[in-house]
């Protein structure tokens, strides 16, 4: 299903908890009233309510907070995007729309499910409907322009563990920089947790035998740092899974965290922990605690995966090149992010 519509219709992307590491910054919140029926500007230009009431319809009513903040995110880049292609001026017809449409509504025949029903249900115009996928489309055509064969294969052979089915199981601590807390505060509390928990697996090390070999002291160092990472995590992350210590569970190189995350993550050995690392979210420290070899692949045969990793963090630093400049404003009118 295609990109825009797919967000639309199955709101997968309202699933919260361990991978926020994945999902954009959250704009910043205003205590003014936003007009009726608005539950965001962007650039001056209103995000509906009904959007976001849209995509709560599949989440349970006690998780409403949490994946609201995701469901802005989400329709705040779709904006900045629009707002972007829309400027470089790429041309989609009307025939261009009637054919995805088309499209759309047959993969949804094969899914015994109705266009009409699906659309009525959602409050979803045929005007929307049909705007949204032009962005589709517009999307689809700037990508391709630049997503070329030369460039997929040498993103393939530098990456390939991002396409041969490596995992890394992490833990992370999150801070995001408050009102009144500077970057620098946030960064020397996780300098100093960094410490702290080194500081244990040596510890840990020291109170050994002096018989002990190198794995038992391995062991012992690795035991302890990962205990001692888990309390800093229930401490001081801003992260949901705070409360299982910061563990994300298995998580591929690509198409799960940010790049920035992924790639930190990614060059770990187990129990070694990173130095601060900075993504839109805001600062981390991150621990691997397992890693699960690939098998080896042609890139002929995952071309179309490699398309869409290299398509998906193309939008991605799109999306924050867009929000470092954006006027973007939760409940109100707009002001500078």
């Amino acid at each position: 299903m295609h990109m825009r519509i797919a967000g639309i219709m199955l709101a997968g992307l309202t699933t919260a908890g361990p991978a926020v590491a994945q999902n954009p910054a959250p704009v910043r919140q205003t205590s003014a009233s936003a007009p009726a029926g608005v539950a965001a500007t962007v650039n001056g230009l209103p995000i509906a309510e009904i959007a976001v009431q849209r995509a709560l319809k599949r989440v349970p009513p006690e998780k409403h907070a949490e994946a609201r903040k995701e469901i802005l995110d989400y329709l705040v880049d779709n904006v900045l995007v629009d707002q972007y292609l829309a400027a470089q001026k790429i041309a989609v017809d009307a025939k261009e729309v009637q054919t995805r449409l088309g499209e759309i509504a047959a993969e949804m025949q094969k899914q015994k499910r109705d266009m009409a029903t699906m659309m009525k249900e959602m409050n979803l115009s045929d005007e929307e409907m049909r705007t949204q996928v032009a962005a589709d489309i517009r999307w689809e055509k700037f990508a391709a322009a630049r997503a070329t064969d030369a460039v997929l294969k040498d993103m393939f052979q530098k990456n390939q563990d991002m396409f041969d089915g490596s995992m890394v199981r992490a833990r992370h601590i999150l801070i995001t920089p408050a009102a009144g807390q500077t970057v620098d505060t946030a960064k020397a509390l996780l300098q100093s947790s960094r410490k702290e928990i080194l500081a244990a697996g040596d510890a840990a090390v020291a109170k050994l035998p002096p018989t002990s070999d190198n794995i038992a002291k391995s062991q012992a160092r690795a035991h302890a740092v990962e205990e001692a990472f888990a309390r800093a995590a229930e401490k001081h992350s801003m992260c949901p899974s705070k409360k299982e210590g910061g563990d994300l569970s298995w998580f591929p190189r690509a198409g799960s965290m940010v790049e920035p995350f992924a790639r930190a993550a990614f060059a770990l050995k187990p129990y070694e922990v990173t130095d601060v690392v900075a993504t839109q979210f805001g600062l981390h420290l991150i621990m691997a605690t397992g890693r699960k070899a690939g098998q080896p692949v042609v890139y002929e045969k995952v071309r179309e995966e490699v398309k869409e990793v290299y398509c998906g963090q193309m939008r991605e630093q799109l999306c924050v090149q867009l929000r470092a400049t954006a006027k973007i404003n939760i409940g109100g009118p707009t002001t500078k992010q």
